[in-house]
C-alpha cells in the first residue's frame, strides 16, 4: 500500500510540473483522481504495456473526461508504456502529450480521443460487447466526471448498459461536486446519482476516492460484482485538487495553471518518491 501511496504522491508532482510548464491545463481534477487511477493501474488492471489496439485478454480502460490528461499521461508514462522523460512534452506542438488524449499520433495507452464529454461510457460498452463477442473474460473499466453528466448522451449509454446487462463494464464516477463554472449543484443539479442509476438497473457502489485502501476494497467488490447481469458503476468521491492545500475543494483549479511560486509551494507539499522527469 505504501508503494501506491508513494506512486500516486509523484504523479502529482508530474501534474502539477506539466501544467505548469505550459501554464495550460487541468489540474484540479487530475489531482483528484490521482489515487484512483493509480489504484487501478498499478494493482487492480491486467494491461500489457507492449500495448496492442484490440486488448485483447487485457482489461481496457477509457478515459471520458480526458481534460485530466495530465493525470493519464503521467499514470501511462510511470506503468512504462512510454519514458517519462515524453512527460516534458505535455501540451507542446507537434506531440504527442496533447491537452485532450489523441490517438493519430499512435501513444501507447491511449484507444480513444477524449475531451469532447460525454462520450466515453459508450465507447466502453462497445468494446465491452466486443468482449463478450470474442469470448474475452476481462473486464472494461471507465471513468467519467460528474460535471459530465449533464451531456444527454451518458443517460442513452446508461440505460443502454442496463437494459442489455452489460456485465463485464465498471464505470466509475468523479463525484467531486465541482465544474469549470462553479458546483454541480449550481450548475445543473444531478440529485441522487445512486437512485438514478439503481433505477435504470445499475449495480452501484460508492467509494472514498482520496483514501488507498478504501479504493483497493472497492474495486475488488466491484470486479466481484461483474458477471451478474448488470453493469456495475462506482460513485467515487472525491476532493478536487487533493494534494495541494490551496487547490482542494475549489472549482477556481479546475482549469488553470499555478504560477512560479505557487508550483513551489505545491511541490513543497508533494514528496518527491520516484524522481521527476
Amino acid at each position: 500500500m505504501n508503494n501506491l501511496v508513494d506512486t500516486a504522491n509523484q504523479i502529482r508532482r508530474d501534474i502539477v510540473r506539466m501544467v505548469h510548464g505550459v501554464q495550460s491545463g487541468h489540474p484540479g481534477g487530475s489531482l483528484g483522481c490521482t489515487d484512483f487511477l493509480t489504484a487501478l493501474y498499478f494493482k487492480i488492471m491486467k494491461h500489457d504495456i507492449s500495448f496492442k489496439m484490440d486488448g485483447k485478454g487485457e482489461d481496457l480502460f477509457f478515459l471520458s473526461n480526458g481534460h485530466i490528461s495530465p493525470l493519464f499521461y503521467s499514470v501511462l508514462a510511470r506503468s512504462g508504456y512510454f519514458p517519462v522523460t515524453e512527460l516534458a512534452t505535455f501540451r507542446k506542438l507537434s506531440t504527442r502529450l496533447q491537452g485532450h488524449p489523441t490517438t493519430h499520433d499512435h501513444l501507447p495507452g491511449v484507444r480513444m480521443a477524449s475531451g469532447s464529454l460525454g462520450q466515453g461510457l459508450s465507447v466502453a460498452i462497445g468494446a465491452a460487447k466486443a468482449k463478450k463477442l470474442n469470448n474475452d473474460t476481462q473486464i472494461v473499466y471507465t471513468l467519467l466526471g460528474d460535471g459530465e453528466l449533464q451531456e444527454g448522451q451518458n443517460w442513452e449509454a446508461i440505460m443502454f448498459a442496463g437494459s442489455k446487462g452489460i456485465d463485464n463494464l465498471i464505470a466509475t464516477i468523479d463525484v467531486n461536486g465541482q465544474q469549470i463554472d462553479g458546483s454541480t449543484n449550481q450548475v445543473m443539479n444531478l440529485f441522487s446519482l445512486k437512485a438514478k442509476l439503481e433505477a435504470f438497473n445499475w449495480e452501484v457502489v460508492e467509494m472514498e476516492g482520496n483514501d488507498m485502501e478504501a479504493i483497493i476494497a472497492r474495486l475488488t467488490l466491484a470486479k466481484n460484482k461483474t458477471g451478474n447481469k448488470k453493469p456495475v458503476v462506482i460513485l467515487m468521491e472525491t476532493i478536487m485538487g487533493k494534494g495541494v492545500s490551496f487547490m482542494e475543494g475549489t472549482h477556481e483549479w479546475h482549469g488553470i495553471a499555478p504560477n512560479d511560486e505557487q508550483l513551489a509551494k505545491a511541490l513543497s507539499e508533494l514528496p518527491e518518491t520516484l524522481g521527476d522527469y
